[in-house]
């Protein structure tokens, strides 16, 4: 076996891993989780989702509204009702500041966390003031990407596993889809950002003209000053990306060298 073969099957397996366990496993288990909370179907939600939520909310951020003894476990934050997010890592993080959130109460600000299947953080806070400024709360966007975001990550991990077995040159043209997901990402999150900021609606108690929000560092929105910054989810895209490519490279020179 050609030596690059061999470096393909360990950058993409180093890949499939990070993929696998920050994002699919949380994902696929945590799936459908919140609907059966907000329908009060709480004994429909198994011992092992509970499990996996507590281990990935590990050291989070909670809201400042969550009783601290119910702090990463599941359990105790449905049943004080307190603002559950989804389990998977978070990829973005947008905070607000202001003067009406005085940081003795708020210190790190309106914290919300964007994820591939989801929200966590202050996010009843963020959509309040989304409101007040006449914009659409979060959940109206991304209905689509949220929908098949279980069944894509699934199907890139399918492709990945191929790409380990088989030497295929389709295999490796669709290797590149995990090369780009950092950037698909980034351009969804800025085309929902233009979404909103461009869909103002007359019920905000605050006048503004549509804007377009900050993607990546800090900005102003009315009185609130905005942070927009990537988080431990993102850096792991890019960790993906770069052995992705790496696979894909390796690969194509080993079946290169072979062919000649």
């Amino acid at each position: 076996m050609h030596p690059s073969f061999m470096k393909a099957k360990i950058f993409a397996t180093i890949a499939l891993l990070i993929m696998t366990f920050a994002f699919v496993v949380p994902i696929v288990i945590f799936h459908g989780t919140l609907n059966k909370i907000e329908a009060g179907k709480i004994d429909e939600i198994s011992p092992l989702t509970k499990k996996v939520w507590n281990f990935y909310n590990e050291g989070r951020y909670k809201s400042v509204t969550t009783p601290k003894e119910a702090h990463n476990d599941l359990q105790k934050m449905i049943d004080t009702a307190s603002e559950i997010g989804v389990a998977s890592t978070p990829i973005w993080a947008v905070s607000l500041e202001a003067p009406n959130y005085p940081k003795e109460a708020f210190p790190e600000g309106i914290p919300v966390y964007f994820h591939f299947d989801g929200y966590s953080g202050e996010v009843h806070e963020m959509n309040t003031i989304n409101h007040y400024v006449g914009m659409d709360p979060m959940w109206v966007g991304g209905h689509f990407e949220r929908a098949i975001g279980p069944y894509a990550l699934l199907f890139l991990i399918l492709i990945m596993v191929l790409f380990i077995a088989y030497n295929n040159k389709i295999l490796n043209y669709l290797m590149l889809i995990p090369v780009v997901l950092p950037l698909l990402f980034l351009a969804d999150y800025a085309y929902w950002l233009y979404w909103f900021g461009h869909n103002l609606h007359d019920w905000g108690a605050f006048k503004i003209k549509p804007f377009m929000p900050t993607v990546f560092g800090d900005g102003k929105i009315a009185q609130f000053t905005t942070h927009s910054y990537p988080t431990i989810g993102f850096y792991l895209l890019i960790a993906i990306s770069i052995f992705s490519l790496l696979a894909v490279l390796a690969k194509s020179k080993a079946m290169r060298e072979s062919d000649s």
